[in-house]
């Protein structure tokens, strides 16, 4: 060491952590500060840390997740927390048609689809004891003979291991010492955030933990502690950007330590960053820092040493943080779902698994899935896990290394209900009303219908409510005619039908209403001599039609329809490469199966060659529109001119399977029978089970017609019919369902929102050139009221990407 040189404070913790010291509280705060090069020394010692662990494990370079479905049991919660967004209140509950706690039915139709897609986790998910704060909540207990929130908890737990053999992880929150051990019985791991220690934030006014008995540091830390006695496997860990302090964060993190080196129950550590959320008291507080929040994993890594798994959650970072989150000492991404919301944070979607493999992959690792209970506890059941759950945890589990088998999860006992019927009930489950007919509140409240009336009095026939509730738990269960006869419900039939869809959809995608700022261009105006016209445009005007585009803030620009056959077919490749010219990080989202047809016909490409071409030339996704229903006979007497059924399908079949996602859509209103509708559902469904391509279903009506399929059914309860049918029949299958706001109108799409619909689709930009060159000029649908929409409904509004990714720019994004 050279004369006057100096060593870091960091430098000389971690040369002592080297050495074999434990970090205590004092050490751990001076590295949460460490910046620069050495937060660089920081990250490798933590990285190489963890892969000791991993070895040790005989896992080494894997990093794991847990396949689940997310429940939110209840969104009531006496607690008051000034960044969530998952609590209602009974006035909320109300205004949304929503129920005080799930019932038994909507838990398993949605496990079910879970269960169908591999998932072997069920994140029960809840507020803190909401029967001490509401009336309401302690009214539907009592109706339906629970002593608590925490009872119904532990019944709802044993229903799903044994009608479907997935396991529960309990995140209930607060639990006393009896009620961990009630619990123990019915879920093989349990959960509660220690967030932080920092009483200030608990007890000063203003703060974020003000006003929530529950976030008291103390109780939490003694049900961590009372967990590790009652022998549970524990999940817990530290929220960072709230308000606390770095002495608050290195005294979280030597707290947890402390209580897993008394019993060895913590199971994992998570390590979240606080994400602002709209509506809430801390909307405008910043997220956390992001070196910050790698810093933070680091210490975790650090202080809980080589073989505690540290979580991350992947939907809470950009994709571009990953390899800092992995640098930093990260082993497991946590719970993720293909099939619903991260209702916490219903802003921030999953990653899709595929995705999510491929960049672990990029980063060196690979990734595998666990059970909700992290290996070590698995392989020492007879310790860990009650002998109730035995046999199930054995069931999904690899005996030799713990981890997840490669088995589909499947029911303990046989399944006694009819597809058509109610499930028999688990020990403690008693009549809950079912889908779309439960009373919002249990103190006698009334569903209105589309018109404001109530229906209180008015009973949807039975037919109808076992059909909805039938479809709920399994679209596959009915047959074509049952469906028949739900498209084409009225009155009381149709609400009970729409409401039973809309649970459906607020407990898979949930309760995010979104938008994809975009712009739309019609190809078919394309000339390569120049405008020459209303309508038209030619090659030097693309890049700034999509330049413009780009700077009001569009992160898609849309392309579709067959050129004149005057033009030479590789202008959709000149147009696409013009675009991403003009606009080199937008998503190009172009062309139907009959354009790319057109190119491979006329082009000569053939067509997995006019696919590669476009890949090649820029094209992100692709429009599956250019049909109006799957039949030959619809399409002959309503749109000859469109491409053959058979070529659809071939096409955007090829499209999916070289890699590009695409939309769904069905035309309706006109010649088209209610079996025909059904059917091209039913193909739709099909093909997503072979490609898994489609992102969302759009259904249109088509302008012009308007043909009711019911006589005397009113426009608007036409398209509910259709929404909601389109709702249940997909679910499981294709997760999103778009409005057409451009043809029903902003109020009707208001109510179809109600019915099933979580999407709006796209804003529609004019653009400041050329406005003329895209269809639907003037019908912008600007992010302001897009997300009045949404408020209207009190939902929450997100700017989506055009594959339902979160943008990392466009309006509000910095």
């Amino acid at each position: 060491m050279s004369v006057g040189s100096t060593v870091s404070p960091v430098a000389d913790r971690l040369d002592a952590l080297r050495g074999g010291a434990a970090l205590d509280a004092d050490a751990a705060e001076v590295l949460l500060a460490a910046t620069g090069t050495d937060l660089e020394a920081l990250l490798d010692l933590a990285a190489t840390t963890r892969d000791e662990g991993l070895a040790a494990a005989g896992q080494p370079g894997v990093i794991t997740y847990s396949r689940k479905v997310f429940v939110p049991l209840t969104t009531l919660c006496r607690d008051r927390c000034h960044y969530c967004v998952f609590v209602d209140t009974p006035g909320q509950l109300l205004k949304k048609r929503k129920p005080a706690f799930m019932s038994p039915e909507q838990v398993l139709a949605v496990v079910r689809q879970g269960q169908a897609m591999g998932c072997k986790e069920v994140l029960l998910t809840l507020g803190d004891r909401p029967e001490d704060r509401w009336p309401e909540a302690r009214a539907w207990l009592d109706e339906h003979g629970y002593a608590s929130t925490l009872d119904y908890v532990a019944a709802i737990a044993r229903l799903v291991t044994a009608e479907t053999g997935l396991l529960a992880h309990a995140n209930p929150g607060v639990m006393h010492a009896d009620e961990l051990r009630m619990l123990r019985p019915t879920a093989p791991s349990m959960g509660m955030m220690l967030e932080t220690t920092s009483r200030r934030l608990f007890e000063e006014p203003g703060q974020v933990h003000f006003g929530s008995p529950d976030k008291d540091p103390d109780l939490r830390l003694k049900v961590i502690d009372e967990a590790g006695a009652a022998g549970i496997p524990f999940t817990t860990g530290i929220l960072v950007g709230i308000g606390e302090t770095l002495r608050d964060r290195a005294e979280s993190l030597i707290a947890m330590r402390e209580l897993h080196e008394r019993h060895g129950h913590v199971q994992e550590i998570i390590v979240q960053n606080f994400r602002a959320k709209p509506r809430t008291a801390m909307q405008d507080a910043p997220d956390a820092d992001l070196l910050e929040y790698v810093a933070a994993v680091a210490v975790a890594r650090l202080v809980f040493g080589p073989h505690m798994r540290i979580q991350v959650p992947p939907n809470l970072s950009d994709a571009a943080e990953f390899a800092l989150l992995v640098r930093a000492g990260a082993d497991d991404w946590g719970g993720i779902s293909p099939l619903t919301a991260d209702h916490v944070n219903p802003e921030r979607p999953w990653p899709h698994l595929d995705d999510l493999a491929r960049m672990t992959a990029d980063l060196g690792f690979t990734l595998r899935e666990r059970l909700t209970a992290q290996p070590p506890f698995v392989r020492d059941a007879a310790r860990w896990i009650d002998p109730a759950l035995h046999s199930a945890v054995a069931t999904l589990a690899d005996p030799a290394t713990g981890l997840a088998a490669d088995v589909t999860a499947a029911p303990l006992r046989p399944y006694s209900g009819s597809s058509a019927s109610s499930p028999s009930p688990a020990p403690g489950i008693t009549g809950v009303p079912a889908f779309g007919d439960a009373p919002i509140l249990s103190t006698g409240g009334s569903r209105a219908d589309s018109a404001g009336n109530t229906s209180r009095d008015r009973r949807p026939t039975s037919d109808t409510r076992r059909l909805a509730e039938a479809a709920a738990a399994d679209p596959l269960a009915l047959d074509d005619a049952e469906w028949v006869a739900l498209l084409q419900a009225t009155g009381t039939d149709l609400d009970t039908l729409a409401a039973t869809a809309d649970d459906v959809r607020r407990y898979t995608v949930g309760e995010t209403v979104s938008l994809v700022v975009n712009r739309n261009l019609s190809s078919s105006g394309f000339h390569a001599a120049g405008r020459r016209g209303p309508g038209t445009f030619g090659l030097d005007d693309v890049a700034q039609i999509a330049a413009d585009a780009a700077d009001l803030g569009a992160t898609e620009v849309c392309v579709q329809g067959r050129l004149d056959a005057t033009e030479d077919p590789r202008a959709y490749l000149e147009i696409a490469r013009a675009v991403k010219a003009g606009a080199p990080g937008i998503h190009l989202h172009a062309y139907r199966p009959q354009d790319v047809w057109d190119l491979a016909d006329r082009g000569g490409f053939g067509l997995d060659g006019a696919l590669a071409a476009l890949r090649d030339a820029g094209v992100d996704t692709v429009p599956g529109t250019g049909v109006k229903v799957l039949s030959e006979r619809v399409r002959a007497l309503v749109a000859p001119g469109d491409v053959e059924i058979d070529r659809w399908v071939a096409a955007i079949t090829a499209a999916h399977r070289a890699g590009f996602h695409s939309t769904s859509v069905l035309f309706y209103g006109h010649v088209e029978t209610a079996a025909e509708r059904i059917a091209h559902l039913r193909d739709l469904r099909r093909i997503q089970g072979e490609t898994n391509g489609f992102t969302e279903f759009v259904p249109i009506p088509l302008p012009g017609h308007g043909i009711p399929l019911v006589a005397g059914r009113a426009p608007l309860d036409e398209h509910r019919a259709m929404v909601a049918v389109s709702r249940l029949l997909l679910s499981g299958s294709i997760p999103h369902v778009q409005i057409p706001w451009t043809r029903v109108g902003r109020d009707a799409a208001a109510e179809l929102l109600r019915s099933g619909g979580d999407d709006l689709g796209g804003a529609l930009l004019d653009g400041r050139v050329l406005p003329d060159a895209g269809v639907e000029q003037g019908l912008e649908l600007p992010v302001a009221d897009a997300s009045r929409i949404a408020a209207r409904l009190f939902r929450p509004f997100r700017l989506r990407t055009t594959d339902y990714g979160t943008p990392t720019r466009g309006p509000g994004i910095p």
